[in-house]
């Protein structure tokens, strides 16, 4: 992401809008040239590298994008003190062999040959190496070891998504709209959200989509602006889902001279079809070898029911429920399925726990005949008929016969 000074947006009408970079032939091409400038500098001093970027903004009237762009391939950059000698013995051994003597350039020279021999004396170290390394792991004095390059067009989406991120560092509420149509990619929104501390709300239904809502702590307390960031850090996740729209609440920037005194709030919108690009790895289709055998063995079934893979967000007291798959009969009636096959008693305990709270009696609960549910404390009677057991292999036969009574249950 970037700093708040490299921030670059406009507001119009109390609508925040941030810099977005067209793929000119121009900006592709600021963008190949500041590659270049790290790759070359490898093996070489982080200040020389700053010096040849202060070079290439001065007298541009866009240093922002430069220095933007230049921060986000920073981020891919591995500096380390230089040398072989640890820098902090080399001040030890001259600050205890310079004490009681004037300081002077022949003292210097003197000095340095002296630490130079008594830190390797089994092999010659040249005096400049010292000199060198007195002061080596100093920030700008670090060497560029690696460098993860990108292509042009990779930095240029980079710099577009980081300022749409920048605009949500001050947002105090954020809103989203997730509609139903491809097989969505729900579980590694929620995924993220819980990494990132996120409290979210969620209503709604698979036939016309869900509503996540995320309120901060920012609408308490106005100076914190903690939860914004984790707003901006979630917004790479969201890209992965499609069709959805997001709306936010931005906390204006009073420090800004053209920034309108009486403006209490900025709203700042995106959607699926704003053309941003995620840096996050995309989730993996299936969780499991489990999941994927039964996905592939259902496929092979001539039958009414169709199988979608987690299209379904069921909010509980204290969390939120993402079921496996979803069965729709072409009448019409739906069932979820709930496949538990992790052995892990602390996991096992929060599955079951969610799965009791949540109070649907539209869900299937299969589990491994593996599971010591005895030894987590876990009782399944709670779900009566609506548990499938199985060994090594879910059979969807088994799974489809209870789906049938269970839909007839519930549409009685």
């Amino acid at each position: 992401m970037l700093p708040t000074e490299l921030l670059m947006f406009r507001v119009k009408g109390g609508v925040i809008e941030p810099k977005r970079l067209k793929g000119t032939t121009n900006n592709l091409k600021l963008a190949g040239t500041l590659i270049e400038v790290f790759e070359q500098h490898i093996g070489r001093r982080r200040f020389e590298l700053n010096e040849e970027l202060a070079a290439l903004e001065a007298g541009r009237t866009d240093f922002k994008v430069v220095r933007g762009l230049a921060h986000l391939l920073s981020q891919r950059c591995e500096f380390e003190a230089g040398g072989d000698v640890p820098p902090h013995q080399v001040r030890e051994r001259i600050f205890a062999l310079a004490q009681g003597h004037p300081p002077s350039r022949r003292r210097t020279k003197e000095l340095l040959e002296d630490v130079a021999r008594s830190l390797h004396p089994d092999r010659h170290l040249a005096v400049e190496e010292v000199a060198a390394a007195l002061y080596a792991d100093l920030e700008d004095q670090q060497t560029l070891v690696t460098f993860d390059p990108l292509t042009p067009e990779e930095l240029i989406h980079r710099f577009d998504l980081a300022q749409a991120q920048g605009v949500l560092y001050r947002a105090y509420s954020l809103t989203i709209t997730a509609r139903r149509n491809e097989p969505a990619r729900y579980k590694q929104l929620l995924k993220y959200t819980k990494l990132f501390g996120l409290m979210v709300t969620v209503e709604g239904d698979p036939k016309f989509g869900f509503t996540l809502t995320m309120d901060g702590p920012t609408s308490l307390f106005a100076s914190t602006t903690r939860y914004g960031l984790a707003m901006a850090k979630f917004l790479p996740a969201l890209l992965h889902v499609t069709k959805w729209d997001l709306t936010a609440a931005i906390k204006p920037r009073k420090d800004l001279a053209w920034v309108d005194p009486k403006d209490d709030e900025w709203q700042y919108g995106l959607t699926s079809e704003d053309g941003y690009v995620s840096h996050y790895k995309a989730p993996e289709e299936h969780d499991s070898a489990l999941e994927t055998g039964f996905t592939e063995r259902f496929a092979k079934l001539d039958t009414p029911w169709t199988l979608e893979r987690e299209v379904d967000l069921v909010p509980v007291p204290g969390g939120v429920i993402l079921p496996d798959f979803r069965l729709e009969h072409e009448d019409g009636r739906s069932v979820l399925v709930e496949i538990v096959g992790y052995w892990r008693p602390e996991y096992l305990r929060k599955k079951f726990d969610l799965l009791r709270k949540s109070g649907r009696t539209d869900v299937i609960v299969c589990v491994s005949e593996r599971l010591n549910l005895e030894k987590a404390g876990v009782d399944p009677s709670d779900f009566g008929e609506r548990v499938v057991w199985f060994k090594g292999v879910l059979n969807p036969k088994e799974v489809l016969e209870l789906a049938e009574r269970v839909a007839v249950a519930e549409a009685g």
